[in-house]
């Protein structure tokens, strides 16, 4: 998916919502857990209950990985039925890896290939030769962690280097010249709005997939306000405030209200800058 056909969803759809399916079972309901695979099913209709007010999905692999068999069997299912029912749905694996050329070599074909996703999360920390085994895909998209919505993102990431700049503004600069904003993209908290005009001044056209909304006390309209582009150039993710929305038998209509909610909000901004 190329980024005039992701900005062409968002024109579409007058949203640029990306919802997180990191699914728990521990907080889903009962309904759900007495389906053979309740992981895959309750994914299957937060997906169809959603599909119409965002433009991408974000399964986090950690929610699968930790469930054994049945969460690899769900997260496999789930991906087939996005790329086979919603293939205009952007599909993000996040996945935050990382390592040395051959492992990543490795992580790359799992993710682009094995699941079909059009989109990975990766961490920048070693460097060049552990990034382009994803960047090296055709038609796929590498999402660089460069400043996180963590409280323990100031260890590292705020660090002053010599020349004045911080660690995560090198990132920035370093890895722009690795891949151009049609295969990069950037992991932007929204916890982290006051920095967004510093960020669209290093990376000025490339898509942000921006988590931290809702939950974790990011401000949408401050992150629009300084980090919105003229095609857009966001990706928002809403994960908890969306699919645990209820936890009772309504609960896809419940994510469906709050998908909705915030579809309308992205819509008025969007309108507000010209899109």
């Amino acid at each position: 998916m190329t980024r005039e056909e992701i900005f062409e969803q968002i024109r579409q759809k007058r949203s640029f919502l990306c919802v997180g399916l990191d699914p728990d079972l521990k907080k889903m309901p009962e309904c759900v857990l007495r389906n053979p695979n309740p992981i895959a099913e309750f994914n299957r209709r937060i997906i169809d209950a959603t599909a119409e007010f965002c433009v991408a999905y974000k399964p986090n692999l950690a929610f699968y990985e930790q469930a054994g068999e049945c969460g690899e069997a769900a997260l496999k299912a789930t991906c087939r039925y996005l790329k086979t029912n919603y293939p205009s749905h952007l599909l993000i694996a996040d996945a935050k890896r990382g390592d040395i050329g051959n492992t990543s070599r490795m992580y790359a074909a799992a993710a682009f290939q094995d699941l079909g996703a059009d989109a990975v999360t990766v961490a920048p920390y070693m460097g060049k030769d552990s990034v382009e085994p994803f960047i090296g895909w055709e038609g796929k998209w590498t999402v660089l962690l460069a400043l996180t919505s963590n409280a323990g993102s100031e260890d590292f990431q705020m660090l002053e280097l010599a020349d004045g700049s911080r660690l995560w503004e090198k990132v920035l600069t370093t890895s722009a010249s690795w891949a151009g904003p049609d295969k990069m993209m950037y992991v932007v908290g929204a916890t982290k709005g006051d920095m967004f005009a510093r960020v669209r001044k290093l990376v000025p056209e490339n898509f942000l997939l921006v988590p931290g909304v809702g939950a974790q006390g990011g401000s949408l309209e401050e992150v629009c306000r300084h980090g919105m582009t003229s095609q857009c150039g966001l990706l928002v993710n809403s994960s908890r405030g969306i699919i645990y929305a209820s936890v009772g038998e309504d609960f896809a209509e419940a994510a469906a209200r709050e998908a909705r909610k915030l579809r309308d909000e992205m819509d008025r901004h969007l309108t507000a800058h010209g899109i």
